[in-house]
């Protein structure tokens, strides 16, 4: 069990840590190239959207969160997907695609954006790297590569590009805090220091061919590295050898999501799924209605011009013993009105926070409302976001 965050019990039993399901049989699921390293580290294993993965490691979850936000921690994330879209009118497609302007990027820079189905809410969220004019790789989230993938194919048609797979061919791990780029200047053949944050560039890792993106899912500094899926144990143990002057940590996804949710940064089927459109989810800065057509434009513009009647907000309860959860109900004068998207304790700041989606009217700073812990009614308050940001 991990230090600090202990798991709620579902319904049926099982445990589930926050954004994470419960311990899985292990043979039916994914594995990524670096499975066996978890393992020999003494890894807490759990299923994540069908993918073996570790939650923490025997430091804990707290341990983890705080090495990534003063130190650098190392994260397995080889299980996301990866779609190359490449040829003549691939900026077409992808601009099609996606409601942000891949138009703007440069050779090397990459945007947040996502796949949107005709009504404006979410296929996923994504982060879309210029590679070439006629050359762009998605990244997308493990549990809907597969549904990306064919969404991206079945919206090809007519578009001189081809669209490719390349999840299985590719590994990732992710150097995340402070201490990351000194950490892996040593040992690749590229000046880090002039990617700047949401850029990439190709070089390599000892000699191995390498993607080196300073990206992250932290709210740090950091960078995520993308090689030959067989080539993954070789890149984690260096860099896990080489960080350990600099108290290096490996990183699970446990800490992942708390340290993700203190920076605000979205989690598909919580804050955003296909029955929440992007305006609501305040994304609303990736859409770009001037670029032309593309899916779900219309049904975000009406939106829009309807005016909204929620909006995702985050919040701090006022107790010290009140931890909202993932699902638990929102209440205004006791009557429910949505539920907690996200929520846990941050060891950054030392007091628990959440994110849900609150009427309008609530979503000012300072207003007030209820989260249902358990059957008791537990104050909560609006905050603003991010809760946290890293000094630059």
């Amino acid at each position: 069990m991990s230090k600090g965050i202990a798991p709620d019990l579902r319904p049926d039993g099982g445990r589930c840590y926050a954004g994470l399901e419960r311990e899985p049989a292990v043979a039916e699921l994914k594995k990524t190239p670096l499975n066996a390293i978890h393992r020999a580290l003494g890894a807490r294993m759990v299923d994540f959207g069908g993918w073996d993965m570790p939650v923490h490691y025997p430091s804990g979850i707290i341990a983890e969160h705080l090495a990534v936000r003063s130190r650098v921690g190392l994260f397995d994330v080889s299980h996301m997907g990866e779609i190359r879209i490449r040829g003549r009118q691939a900026l077409d497609l992808v601009q099609r695609l996606t409601p942000n302007d891949a138009g703007k990027l440069k050779l090397g820079q990459i945007q947040y954006s996502a796949f949107l189905y005709e009504n404006g809410t979410f296929v996923d969220d994504l982060l879309v790297h210029r590679v070439a004019e006629d050359e762009f790789l998605l990244v997308v989230n493990a549990s809907n590569t597969d549904k990306d993938f064919a969404w991206a194919k079945a919206q090809a048609g007519g578009f001189d590009c081809s669209v490719e797979n390349e999840s299985d061919a590719t590994g990732q791990v992710a150097l995340q805090g402070p201490n990351s780029l000194e950490v892996l200047q040593p040992l690749v053949d590229v000046d880090l220091a002039s990617v700047k944050y949401y850029g990439f560039t190709a070089g390599k890792f000892l000699g191995i061919p390498v993607l080196l993106a300073r990206t992250g899912y932290t709210g740090e500094d950091g960078f995520e590295v993308y090689c030959a899926a067989e080539r993954t144990p070789f890149v984690w143990d260096t860099l896990a050898e080489g960080g350990q002057p600099f108290g290096l940590a490996p990183a699970g996804l446990g800490c992942r999501n708390t340290l993700r949710l203190e920076a605000k940064m979205a989690l598909y089927g919580h804050e955003i799924d296909d029955q929440t459109h992007a305006l609501e989810a305040d994304l609303g800065w990736m859409v770009k209605f001037d670029k032309g057509d593309f899916i779900g434009r219309e049904a975000l513009l009406k939106a829009r011009d309807a005016g909204l009647t929620r909006r995702l907000a985050g919040f701090r309860t006022l107790e010290k013993r009140d931890i909202a959860r993932d699902g638990m109900p929102v209440l205004r004068e006791g009557r429910p009105v949505g539920h907690v998207t996200s929520g846990a304790p941050s060891a950054t700041l030392g007091f628990n926070l959440g994110l849900c989606y609150l009427p309008l009217d609530l979503t000012a700073v300072g207003s007030r409302f209820q989260v249902d812990i358990r059957g008791r009614a537990c104050d909560a308050e609006v905050i603003p976001t991010p809760f946290y940001k890293r000094a630059r």
